[in-house]
């Protein structure tokens, strides 16, 4: 479960300061997806990088199955970042040095050398993720798709309870684009986690269960044709 309460986060400015969030309101059960959309500058990159413990509120409360990251200290939130929270971006962020098994593999590097089990995970998720014919191949051999497909595997390796993406379509034509969707979805039902995705698409928006959009600094649900709350 995912809980945000009254999150509210400002940045200095030379004059007053600038205020993202505003008392964000937002809660999903496992299994369940949201998307946020609005427009460049509304604080949705802000509110992402919030969720996955990057950057801390002013006020407010963010839980993850009932645990409070930013009670913890700077080293073990790290930690709890890597074990719980997946992030999918949308530049993918592979190492062009590695191949497709060791970009995957990179979220067990964390803890030490990976076990027998994360080996045997990495390669389920490839195939999963249909890349299996390519698991020794480097970033610069694959297509845009391809490449996203590594990311979304290397995000769900260590079984996170939230995953989070960052315009995960957003590089990719209208056909390759659908079926990372299905592709992201799919994976994240069969894993049970908790979903959220912040993109300008709102095609992708539309394929999650909610969809939410930020006008100043407030999340308000939206329905393809309307406001629902």
């Amino acid at each position: 479960m995912l809980r945000v309460s009254d999150l509210t986060k400002s940045y200095p400015t030379a004059g007053e300061p600038l205020s993202v969030l505003r008392g964000v309101q937002l809660e999903l059960a496992p299994g369940e997806s949201a998307a946020i959309v609005g427009p460049s500058g509304s604080g949705k990159t802000t509110l992402l990088q919030i969720l996955g413990t990057l950057d801390e509120p002013d006020s407010g409360s963010v839980t993850i199955q009932g645990e409070d990251p930013f009670a913890l200290g700077p080293k073990e939130r790290a930690a709890y970042r890597n074990q719980t929270i997946g992030f999918i971006f949308q530049d993918h962020h592979l190492l062009p040095q590695l191949s497709v098994t060791e970009n995957v593999l990179i979220p067990a590097l964390a803890s030490g050398k990976p076990s027998s089990d994360d080996v045997m995970r990495a390669g389920t998720l490839i195939d999963a993720v249909g890349l299996s014919h390519r698991a020794g191949h480097l970033p610069r051999e694959l297509s845009g798709g391809e490449r996203e497909r590594v990311a979304i595997a290397r995000a769900l390796l260590m079984q996170p309870a939230v995953l989070l993406a960052d315009e995960p379509t957003g590089n990719l034509d209208a056909k390759t684009a659908k079926t990372i969707t299905e592709l992201l979805l799919r994976l994240q039902a069969e894993q049970n986690t908790v979903l959220v995705t912040v993109t300008h698409s709102l095609t992708l928006a539309d394929d999650m269960h909610q969809r939410y959009e930020l006008v100043d600094g407030q999340l308000v649900q939206r329905e393809r044709f309307g406001i629902t709350a």
